[in-house]
């Protein structure tokens, strides 16, 4: 009876966990599905609740009757790179801009509306304080994009190491992105993903060098151009990949170790200014604080 109660315990557990798995793999793939066919899979109402549901379709509703001919290229690449792959997320960027806008030109207007300043003035300070609230989602997304770039560009190598390894082991260059992917995620979850939406668009019937190209395309980093080229190159001229791998990798530990050993050359420059302004005034004082107290002493003595 134990050893039954055990046995039944063990297999609903394990059916539990399997379950739990499988249900995450496929919220994953349709979240990466409704991004590769530019859908909304997850609408604003349900990211910010249904309170904020009427101020995001109104920001939404400006940008769109901004921007007549649509979005620009540029903008859209670069609110990509940022993470925002949605089809709203360009028309968002523009509504948001034009309301802070609206709302640093009145707010400022507001403020210095009862001083003594003269009307151009008041126009000016408000005018530059639109444009100022205006250029805070440029910051946003430039920061964010910044932050998945060094992401991505500090564990690309590990990701390269795994791939070079399932390779040599005899898997096939689709197999192993997809273990690849999946090991990864734990550590990076943006390149994870990045790499899941390419395996996903080239068994959707993509080719692999455009697939390739999207995902270079998408994150903006130099190195995974690089070994998009790479694995391109290997496949056209039929050389060996794990080779081509390997190679790629130990030049990418050479370009991390030079960027660690620039950034701390950099430390020391960037440690001047703090010397300066905080720790050299403590240490003027502790010196020379005593001696000046007795000197004054002695000038009040005489």
């Amino acid at each position: 009876m134990y050893e039954l109660t055990v046995s039944s315990l063990t297999f609903v557990a394990i059916m539990a966990i399997g379950g739990a798995m499988l249900s995450s793999r496929a919220a994953r793939d349709r979240r990466l599905r409704s991004r590769l066919l530019d859908q909304p899979g997850e609408s604003g109402a349900a990211r910010h609740g249904p309170g904020h549901a009427p101020f995001i379709h109104m920001v939404r509703r400006i940008g769109t009757a901004v921007s007549h001919g649509g979005p620009s290229a540029g903008l859209r690449q670069q609110l990509t790179r940022a993470g925002y792959h949605g089809s709203s997320a360009a028309p968002a960027y523009l509504g948001a801009k034009i309301l802070l806008l609206v709302m640093g030109v009145c707010g400022v207007c507001a403020a210095v509306l009862f001083t003594r300043l003269s009307v151009f003035w008041c126009i000016l300070l408000g005018l530059m304080g639109g444009a100022i609230l205006s250029f805070l989602p440029n910051l946003a997304v430039s920061m964010r994009r910044r932050k998945r770039s060094r992401h991505v560009r500090n564990h690309l190598p590990d990701a390269v190491d795994l791939l070079e390894i399932c390779v040599s082991a005899g898997m096939g260059l689709d197999m192993a992105w997809n273990v690849v992917a999946d090991e990864i995620r734990r550590v990076c979850p943006v390149l994870a993903d990045e790499m899941a939406l390419t395996n996903l668009e080239i068994h959707l019937g993509s080719p692999r060098a455009a697939a390739m190209r999207h995902l270079a395309r998408r994150t903006g980093v130099d190195d995974i151009q690089s070994l998009v080229a790479v694995l391109n190159q290997s496949e056209r001229f039929g050389t060996s990949i794990a080779d081509a791998l390997r190679t790629f990798s130990s030049s990418m530990r050479e370009g991390r170790t030079m960027r660690a050993q620039e950034e701390a050359e950099k430390m020391a420059v960037r440690l001047l200014f703090p010397m300066i302004l905080f720790i050299f005034p403590a240490v003027i004082i502790v010196l020379v604080g005593p001696a000046g107290l007795r000197l004054a002493k002695i000038i009040a003595g005489s």
